[in-house]
């Protein structure tokens, strides 16, 4: 027994045959990938065939979607339900921008972590006096996902308000408004920014508030002073944990005091996001 051994693994002078990684079974391969992000996966599946094949698992997947991944499908992916999709192909469906709600909003998973993200357009909020066009305008730049910003000139009373309804997955989420003082547009192929209305911020800060359903609530006060650049301005943050109860996020900025006028703010959106998720302005 031990020399029939020995033929298979090694014949005279030849030299001893050594198990390579096409040779691991594509059920240990699949359980070893489930315990990598998926980055890594995907890098890991271009070694060779067996790799390629056991990335493909649905089990390993699953395991990177949120629980309640089959309502987030159901929001974002219109063409398709969780049943006609592979685990992978809804992973890699909804971590791409899905515009929803008439193009107001995207939902997407980071590709990193799979938290998930909202994104809800200055379209989507409710803005006082947005129809006068003494104080607001719309313009259209291509510095804004949803390729529009609101441009305030000059007002007494600014508020800003918005909600959502959804069924986050359990965690932590951030509540954002990304503006930005000035208009930027191009000029010879550069940037450039106009700052000819940027006024009033200094005076008094501004009021980002945020409530929930269930009764959380968030308070931060901040004066607007980076003239030029995109912010992220933080709201506050709240806590889901039933990823199957619908919750309702409410979310407002504020600078109410009418003894001075403020101006040359530009709103983009508002994000929601997972707070294991990286922002980027």
């Amino acid at each position: 027994m031990g020399g029939s051994f020995s033929s298979c693994v090694c014949d005279g002078d030849a030299i001893p045959l050594r198990p390579r990684l096409g040779d691991l079974p594509e059920s240990c391969v699949a359980l070893m990938l489930m315990y990598l992000d998926p980055p890594d996966i995907c890098k890991l599946a271009r070694l060779n065939k067996a790799f390629r094949d056991a990335s493909l698992a649905d089990f390993i997947w699953e395991s990177k979607l949120p629980l309640n991944y089959k309502f987030i499908v159901e929001k974002a992916l219109k063409d398709a339900s969780a049943e006609e999709l592979g685990k992978r192909d809804i992973y890699a469906r909804l971590c791409r921008p899905n515009l929803v709600d008439n193009g107001t909003k995207e939902i997407w998973l980071d590709k990193g972590t799979g938290g998930l993200c909202l994104a809800i357009s200055s379209k989507a909020l409710r803005i006082t006096g947005i129809d006068d066009r003494r104080y607001w305008s719309r313009m259209s730049t291509e510095e804004s996902r949803f390729h529009t910003v609101a441009y305030l000139q000059q007002i007494w009373w600014l508020e800003v308000e918005g909600d959502v309804d959804f069924q986050f997955p359990p965690g932590t989420y951030s509540v954002f408004f990304r503006l930005q003082l000035g208009r930027s547009s191009k000029r010879l192929g550069r940037r450039v920014c106009k700052s000819d209305h940027i006024h009033g911020w200094d005076i008094k800060p501004v009021k980002f508030q945020l409530t929930t359903s269930d009764g959380q609530h968030a308070v931060s006060k901040t004066h607007l002073d980076n003239h030029g650049h995109w912010v992220l301005y933080h709201a506050g943050n709240f806590v889901s944990k039933n990823p199957n109860d619908l919750m309702k996020v409410k979310f407002s900025l504020a600078q109410i005091d009418c003894t001075h006028t403020k101006g040359g703010l530009c709103v983009d959106s508002v994000f929601i996001c997972n707070s294991d998720v990286k922002q980027e302005v």
